[in-house]
């Protein structure tokens, strides 16, 4: 039960005064005779009202036991507070006092251990790459664009309790509400049409006939002598045919890892592309007006900004998954480049 309050201390000293029994005191009060008894008693010991101030609950671990509980969840961030121990309050404290808070997890591709073997294989091959070899290369990739697009970004001010009210909803559309499939490509100092793949998906006939055929082979006397294009790992890109035709007009492929979408420099002109298209006023309110925004927000990107994307590639090697780790396989980490130049 709770310690009396000043003002009934006062009145239970004052009834004992006249002679009053504790439990008619307490009767009185509406308290229990031993909170009464203590209350008083403790005015007599101090001569204040006020509760002394306690040493506070005595702690459940030890040093021993805090440093045990740091170390498993060091080793194990999924690890929840109930596995790491029983008393799960106790394990919380000691989160916050190392520290340690709980956040979302990083999402990046999952990498079996050829993948990581040849991730790590292209990083040593391209670790001492100047800028002038990078240069040379054109970066490309597609990108979906969808008109209604949940990014995560959007935030709002709201009270507690007001999760559900309707202006506090961020609606969603099935689908996107539609979409537009676009092909780039990216060097130092300059950068291709946006292409804009209508009417289907991208076939390896059409990614020769409308990307290769149009865009890049034009585009390589720019860049000149050792030119090289970097694509991923889809199928248009890997068919036979495409590489027959790469093959017969003398353009250099760079060996690409699978599942490296962090390495490519490209993807974060995706993601600033997406934002400039989102910001626009009014928003594109159909897939014509979509196909329009892109293509103007594409031929509004800075240069300066991309082409200091690409100059992070010597950082992003260096940074690339296993290669600063120990050179057994089991030990690599997944950990991607999330660095954003262009913010």
């Amino acid at each position: 039960m709770p310690d009396l309050a000043p003002t009934e201390i006062a009145r239970a000293l004052e009834m004992r005064r006249f002679g009053q029994t504790y439990r008619v005191i307490a009767r009185q009060l509406r308290r229990p005779v031993s909170t009464v008894h203590r209350s008083i008693q403790r005015f007599r010991e101090t001569g204040t009202y006020v509760r002394r101030a306690g040493q506070g609950r005595k702690r459940r671990t030890s040093s021993r036991d805090d440093r045990f509980i740091r170390l498993r969840v060091r080793r194990n961030p999924r690890l929840t507070a109930v596995q790491a121990r029983h008393d799960e309050r106790t394990v919380r404290r000691r989160f916050e006092e190392a520290g340690l808070g709980s956040f979302v997890p990083a999402k990046a591709p999952r990498l079996e251990v050829n993948h990581r073997r040849n991730r790590l294989t292209f990083a040593q091959e391209h670790r001492l790459w100047n800028a002038d070899q990078w240069s040379k290369v054109l970066f490309s990739d597609e990108c979906r664009i969808l008109l209604n697009r949940i990014d995560g970004r959007q935030r709002i001010y709201r009270c507690k309790g007001e999760r559900y009210i309707q202006t506090n909803f961020e609606t969603t559309v099935a689908y996107g509400g539609g979409s537009i499939m676009v092909w780039a490509g990216i060097c130092l100092g300059a950068r291709t049409d946006l292409v804009v793949i209508d009417r289907g998906s991208l076939t390896a006939n059409r990614y020769i006939r409308e990307v290769l055929e149009e865009n890049v082979v034009p585009f390589a006397p720019y860049i000149g002598d050792n030119f090289v294009l970097m694509q991923d790992n889809a199928r248009p890109h890997t068919a036979r045919v495409t590489q027959a035709y790469l093959n017969d007009m003398n353009i250099t492929v760079m060996e690409w890892p699978a599942r490296s979408p962090d390495m490519n420099p490209i993807e974060h002109v995706w993601d600033l592309l997406k934002r400039k298209v989102k910001s626009r006023i009014p928003a594109p309110a159909n897939v014509g007006e979509l196909r329009i925004a892109v293509v103007e927000e594409w031929r509004r990107l800075s240069q300066e900004t991309i082409d200091n994307i690409i100059l992070s590639m010597p950082r992003r090697v260096e940074t690339f998954p296993g290669y600063m780790k120990s050179s057994k396989m089991y030990h690599f980490s997944q950990i991607a480049f999330t660095r954003k130049i262009c913010s």
